[in-house]
């Protein structure tokens, strides 16, 4: 059999041609008007029931293939934005341009962004569910929600009147051994502060402080592989060398994503000329102890101070720029709880996404998540002190709940046992740290049976996402096979 040269020729075909499909239509989060009109016209050309919810979620339905007619109605659900990131150098518009993909080898890469795996390998398996004549399956309800990246707002909206199976089968977990029967809950934490700007004085030289090159990842997943917050490490560097050097910071502007560990930040300063050469010294030093801890886990990471020619016409007022740096630099980040239950599974976390300083305005965006929901307020509660010690206005929202494990499910008794039949070994049953919606939809449909399951996708919400080709095709077996046996 030839290699393949193009992702559509990879098997199962039907499913990586749907995926390419995809692919070209623009879907970030907030703006997914397109791929709606896309998934609503690809049910209503397949001649099958098709709805648009008040909210832009989409459902389409299919019955059951011949003999299969009295089985349970099974719900497949997946999302359709994706988290849309890229490499600093790499040219890209997201809302106007289709991904990039290519193959390396047994994985499926993107040319500098995101590649859209998540969830977009789910969503073209449905597709070529809905589209197949020849895979055996009961009566299908294809559940397309909306906006999962950027606050679960789809599922939260669902119609509640739309679906009418009690099995749902969420296709967007990441290792393809995996049994997901629970997740994490998440919050958003916003602050505000408004801050006092004053002309720089005296004869001044300004720098760029730049940090790249850090792998980020998916804040929920990635969370515990101890990796460089672009946000933290920044503060690191510029803490208290406003008294050593009096310098001062002009603007900040750090990481892009709120479920996305920040990769990139940068900031201009200025520095009395007559310190400058102490300045570059102590700055030095503290990127040598930086690159000493993260050598190992972070060989690509970048941090350059170099002059600039752009002088600002304003800086933070002294005493507000040490309560912001003070403020970045405790924030709580990283891992904040293991689970006492599940061995290695992440109980509480939070992660510093987002950090503004610019025209009067210092702005922070974070994310907490917890399997408990007492959890979840404790971690948030001390993210929100850290910003009210300095007198910050903080506001909560994109609140969505955890899924709590059911170690009994019917669904999940039938997939172990299928997989061990399949594939010789026991799939690995477990919560996950990331979110899903499955939480949310159970509110909506009270005593629904759930497993999530997927392909194996390494390095989600960054530029470095993956599929394995593989696992794409040991996850197509396994889902149809799931349909056939599920009674």
């Amino acid at each position: 059999m030839p290699h393949p040269s193009t992702i559509r020729d990879l098997e199962p075909k039907v499913l990586w041609n749907h995926f390419a499909d995809l692919n070209a239509v623009p879907r970030p989060s907030k703006k997914e008007e397109r791929i709606i009109g896309f998934m609503k016209e690809f049910g209503e050309r397949l001649g099958l029931p098709t709805v648009v919810d008040a909210s832009g979620n989409v459902v389409i339905k299919k019955p059951a293939t011949n003999g299969m007619e009295e089985r349970p109605v099974v719900i497949l659900q997946s999302h359709l934005d994706m988290v849309h990131q890229k490499n600093a150098g790499t040219q890209f518009d997201f809302e106007k341009e289709g991904i990039r993909a290519f193959i390396d080898g047994e994985w499926v890469k993107a040319e500098g962004t995101t590649l859209g795996a998540d969830n977009g390998v789910g969503v073209a398996a449905i597709m070529a569910l809905l589209s197949s004549s020849e895979v055996s399956h009961p009566p299908l309800e294809a559940l397309f929600t909306i906006d999962e990246e950027t606050g679960m707002t789809g599922a939260k909206g669902l119609d509640e009147s739309l679906l009418d199976g009690k099995i749902l089968l969420n296709l967007d977990s990441e290792e393809d051994d995996e049994l997901t029967i629970g997740c994490a809950g998440g919050i958003d934490t916003n602050t505000l502060l408004a801050y006092r700007q004053i002309k720089p004085e005296g004869d001044v030289q300004a720098w760029k402080v730049t940090i790249n090159g850090l792998k980020g990842g998916h804040s929920g997943i990635d969370i515990h592989l101890g990796r460089g917050n672009a946000n933290k490490l920044i503060a690191r560097l510029l803490y208290r060398m406003d008294e050593t050097h009096q310098m001062s910071l002009s603007t900040l502007d750090g990481g892009s994503l709120r479920n996305a560990i920040p990769r990139e930040s940068s900031a201009l300063v200025v520095v009395p000329r007559g310190q400058s050469a102490s300045f570059q010294t102590q700055c030095k030093r503290r990127i040598d102890e930086i690159f000493n801890e993260f050598k190992t886990i972070e060989p690509d990471l970048e941090i350059s101070i170099v002059e600039s020619d752009e002088l600002p016409l304003h800086v933070m007022h002294p005493e507000d720029q040490k309560k912001a740096i003070n403020a970045i630099y405790a924030v709580p980040n990283g891992v904040f709880r293991m689970s006492p239950d599940i061995p290695g599974l992440v109980e509480t976390s939070s992660s510093l996404a987002r950090v503004i300083i610019k025209e009067g305005n210092f702005i922070t965006q974070s994310l907490q998540r917890s399997s408990l929901e007492s959890g979840k307020a404790d971690i948030a509660n001390a993210v929100r002190a850290t910003f009210e010690l300095i007198g910050a206005t903080v506001e909560n929202d994109g609140d969505y709940p955890g899924w709590a494990p059911n170690a009994d499910s019917e669904v999940l008794k039938v997939m172990e046992s299928l997989y061990e039949n399949l594939f010789g070994s026991r799939p690995k049953v477990s919560a996950c740290h990331a979110g899903l919606e499955c939480g949310i939809i159970s509110e909506h449909y009270p005593g629904l049976d759930m497993v999530s399951f997927g392909p194996t996708i390494k390095h989600p919400h960054s530029p470095d996402e993956k599929v394995h080709i593989p696992s794409v095709q040991k996850f197509w077996s396994y889902l149809t096979h799931t349909l056939e046996s599920l009674s």
